[in-house]
């Protein structure tokens, strides 16, 4: 996939240990997510990299991690690949989604 930061992002939700962890969810918190992946759908980069309540962070001891809130309560563990948001991981706890205990 190739872009630059003010295209649309594509969404990768494919990744087998993210569906894992969404699909083990209960319906309201796969609700707000949703609401979230649908907000992600329409923004380019630029927006997602202002957005004060996506909180886009990097994730400083693995190259080319970040995380990104997903809800009040939900993180995501994401790549980059040009467009595309790739989803690997969803941590219901903060420091989880950065390797911490």
């Amino acid at each position: 996939m190739r872009g630059g930061n003010s295209e649309k992002i594509l969404l990768d939700l494919n990744f087998p240990p993210f569906q894992d962890d969404l699909l083990a969810l209960e319906a309201p918190d796969i609700k707000k997510i949703l609401k979230t992946l649908k907000k992600l759908k329409s923004l380019t980069w630029n927006e997602v990299f202002r957005d004060k309540g996506l909180h886009w962070e990097e994730i400083k001891t693995v190259t080319g991690k970040y995380t990104i809130r997903l809800s009040q309560s939900y993180r995501a563990v994401v790549t980059r690949d040009g467009n595309g948001m790739r989803f690997l991981a969803l941590h219901k706890d903060h420091d989880g989604a950065y390797g911490k205990k």
